[in-house]
């Protein structure tokens, strides 16, 4: 998969979408987090970062009180508030990343056309612990108590820096 997001004539602007079900664990941790990675890389002024559930059930909430304290050990901030993911989403966003694959399909279920589909991905393609043919779910926290939202943050960690990374490679993006 080709990370190029140059658009001739226009400034370049990185457009990315973390999704899971919620909205309060995996995606604000994961827009929290590569949020902070764009940050320390001096290239905020090339990304738009947010996150968003397939469900609406805790929308305007805060991230997860444990995903947000989890986060602060690592220096990240989590400071978005839940909001359910909508069809004009394909058309705000470049790169849609599902954070498990019943996120994946339901995401896909409202894509209008190839072009929208073309845009999702399943967070963990870019893990480098996981096959990229073959990615693995992110773990839904909630239940896996505190090891399990440490889990969690290594997981999105790692694969927002290779993401980060296969984007500056692609894009040629420099500070």
């Amino acid at each position: 998969m080709q990370l190029d997001f140059r658009r001739p004539g226009q400034p370049l602007q990185i457009r990315l979408l973390f999704v899971c079900l919620g909205n309060i664990c995996r995606s604000p941790t994961a827009e929290g987090t590569m949020q902070h990675l764009v940050q320390r890389a001096k290239l905020d002024r090339c990304f738009q970062i947010d996150s968003a559930g397939t469900s609406a059930w805790h929308a305007g909430e805060k991230a997860n009180a444990t995903s947000r304290k989890i986060a602060r050990t690592h220096g990240i901030e989590l400071q978005s508030r839940s909001r359910q993911f909508q069809t004009r989403d394909f058309q705000s966003f470049d790169l849609i990343l599902a954070m498990d694959s019943s996120n994946y399909q339901e995401i896909l279920k409202m894509a209008r056309n190839p072009q929208d589909e073309s845009r999702v991905v399943l967070f963990r393609t870019f893990d480098p612990e996981c096959d990229p043919f073959h990615p693995e779910d992110v773990p839904d926290p909630y239940y896996g108590g505190l090891d399990g939202f440490q889990t969690v943050q290594e997981i999105i960690i790692r694969s927002c820096q290779n993401l980060l990374d296969r984007i500056r490679q692609d894009s040629q993006i420099s500070t």
